[in-house]
């Protein structure tokens, strides 16, 4: 039996994973979370073989929580998933240990082999994207500026491009308000941007929001 946490801040969503992961017998949901906050909680508290993580929720967010979980347990098996499909994101995610990365506009059977697959061990993407992936490294666009932002840079990037403060980010990431706004200074100056609205603009311009 696959024990499988689902984490996603849409009620909706986990219960259409729910239904489509429990078709089949050898999985079962045993838990769910709505933030990455509880992510943390109910994985420590169950230790489930596979973790089902929305990477773009309110508060901490998945990438922190994958961060954490594998901080305390390397051999989490962690399949992130985003509603985007860019190299980008999913680049970051492997390297912070996930062991998968899925679309959510991939087909939803997708989703139960992407979930076999970790539980056994196996590193999952799926194959628009791996093809994507390739062809960043060929063409050079795995090189661009964001791709010189650290993981913690990265992650606040993406908070401040989508409208959100200093002081909010730190208290989401556990961070002082003077160590956010170091990585807004450096952030900034690895972009060549002068304000947030740069920085919101882009994100929009690299597929990593939606405007």
């Amino acid at each position: 039996m696959i024990r499988v946490l689902l984490v996603d801040d849409h009620a909706v969503v986990r219960t259409g994973f729910r239904l489509l992961l429990q078709s089949l017998a050898e999985i079962s949901v045993v838990a769910e979370a709505e933030s990455g906050e509880a992510a943390c909680q109910r994985f420590f508290e169950l230790t489930p073989d596979v973790v089902v993580l929305d990477l773009a929720m309110p508060g901490m967010g998945g990438l922190e929580a994958l961060r954490r979980i594998r901080a305390r347990h390397p051999e989490a098996r962690v399949l992130a998933l985003s509603a985007h499909d860019d190299p980008m994101h999913a680049r970051r995610a492997l390297r912070e240990g996930a062991m998968g990365f899925l679309s959510k506009r991939s087909a939803p059977e997708a989703l139960v082999e992407a979930v076999t697959a970790v539980a056994a061990g196996r590193r999952y993407i799926d194959m628009s994207l791996a093809q994507k992936l390739a062809l960043a490294e060929i063409e050079g666009t795995a090189k661009r500026p964001i791709e010189q932002l650290s993981e913690r840079e990265f992650d606040v990037f993406i908070r401040l491009a989508r409208g959100a403060t200093v002081q909010k980010i730190a208290e989401d990431l556990k961070l002082s308000a003077s160590t956010v706004g170091t990585h807004l200074y450096n952030i900034k100056q690895k972009l060549q941007v002068g304000n947030q609205s740069e920085l919101t603009l882009l994100a929009i311009r690299s597929g990593l929001i939606e405007a």
